[in-house]
């Protein structure tokens, strides 16, 4: 969420920046400045009735020592008519407040400099990539026709269950989905993140704290009986854990991963890119989270790029990283890095993680904050990044590692698998 005063103090700036992300912020950041001008105005009418509530209570109290007890009575009936107004008064703002909350939770976080300007995923702007595109067999598959091949992944007996997008894994498919998971689950923790495990349901509050609500809330499922939703990303239960934190700055950066079954309607998707893997309404994901000081959440983004590249290296797949425009930018984002590997069987490139910075625009949501070197308050910066979304990663090894007697696993796998080739 955006500070108001940054607001108020940049109207214009704001307006433009918000336009990069194909936002119209015009009308309500208008609405945000009428509204703290209203209340601003209103808290400073009620310190006065405040103020002079007080002193006629110091009079009323210097009257009834003297014995003039008809002139404290005068003062007490004013006193009660003051309480009435600051009553009033009190509950107008509590409104204005309401009001003005309302309307900040429908801006978005403001892009940085360097994000480019654009519309749609094709403006994105491809910053790097890495490995060559493997030549594959003749008759080589797509991913889903490869599942049923070696009956490793049943799409049909998932919508049997529960319906599309609800993928069944079974033997050999099973194992390489668990080891995809403890080996990024590893390479984490080596590298400093501290693992935890975190409810797949959240309440309202922390979807609204990390910006999921009111933005996503179509895209989530919703436990309407307890108000739950399912989460999307271990993003939000993982952030939330420093919900209303006063953390100490000698405790930052603070780095932590998790592994969740991720839940998303995925409501309008259809066509032959959504087949198989490409898009699910429940997958497995593994997720990064670091609270940073604003002067390092920048460096603390490259690493968390590097930190990806080096999985990714390693599983030995071809892919790209982009530089997300503002028209593909999620909601709270300040800045997006998009990981692509590219699927040699279906000639596309597949996403497999979003690595991004969110400076303080969930801290705000969330009051998140440190306590700096001059003992004043500070928002912290929070980031996230999957390390790594599984689904199109599984797709991605199925296709590239194919080979006429079978799916060659990736060696730096095998220990987790316990197995070289499915076939």
């Amino acid at each position: 969420m955006l500070q108001v005063n940054f607001i108020r103090e940049n109207k214009e700036e704001v307006i433009a920046r918000l336009a990069k992300k194909n936002f119209e912020a015009t009308t309500i950041v208008e609405l945000v400045v009428e509204l703290d001008e209203k209340r601003r105005n209103t808290q400073a009418e009620l310190d006065n009735l405040l103020a002079e509530s007080n002193k006629l209570s110091k009079n009323i109290g210097e009257l009834m020592k003297s014995g003039e007890k008809a002139k404290a009575e005068i003062l007490k009936e004013k006193t009660t008519q003051i309480r009435e107004k600051s009553k009033e008064l009190n509950e107008a703002i509590n409104t204005i407040a309401s009001q003005l909350q309302e309307e900040l939770y429908k801006l978005p976080n403001l892009p940085a400099d360097i994000v480019p300007v654009g519309k749609t995923p094709e403006e994105n702007l491809n910053v790097f990539q890495e490995g060559d595109i493997p030549v594959l067999h003749e008759g080589a598959l797509p991913h889903w026709e490869l599942a049923k091949k070696y009956d490793i992944i049943d799409f049909e007996l998932g919508v049997k269950i529960t319906g599309a997008g609800f993928p069944v894994y079974k033997g050999k498919g099973a194992k390489l989905q668990r080891a995809l998971i403890s080996y990024f689950l590893d390479k984490n923790t080596d590298a400093g993140y501290k693992e935890y495990q975190v409810p797949h349901l959240v309440n309202e509050a922390s979807g609204f704290g990390t910006g999921q609500l009111p933005d996503k809330e179509g895209q989530m499922y919703h436990v309407g009986m307890d108000d739950l939703y399912l989460i999307p990303t271990a993003e939000v239960p993982v952030t939330n854990l420093f919900r209303d934190d006063l953390v100490a700055e000698s405790d930052l950066p603070i780095l932590c991963t998790g592994y969740t079954p991720c839940f998303r309607r995925e409501a309008g998707s259809y066509g032959a890119h959504v087949r198989g893997l490409n898009r699910l309404h429940q997958f497995d994901k593994v997720e990064i989270v670091r609270v940073e000081k604003p002067e390092n959440s920048y460096a603390a983004l490259d690493g968390m790029v590097e930190h990806v590249k080096g999985i990714l290296q390693e599983l030995k797949l071809p892919y790209r990283i982009l530089r997300l425009c503002g028209g593909d930018m999620s909601f709270a984002s300040a800045l997006t890095y998009d990981f692509e590997v590219f699927s040699t069987a279906q000639d596309r490139w597949l996403e497999i993680s979003s690595v991004s910075n969110f400076e303080t625009f969930q801290a705000n949501r969330l009051k998140l904050r440190y306590k700096d070197a001059n003992g004043k308050n500070q928002l912290a910066h929070t980031l996230n990044g999957s390390s790594l979304a599984l689904p199109r990663v599984l797709a991605g090894i199925l296709e590239n590692y194919q080979t006429p007697e079978g799916i060659v696993i990736p060696e730096v796998l095998r220990r987790y698998t316990g197995f070289d080739i499915i076939d």
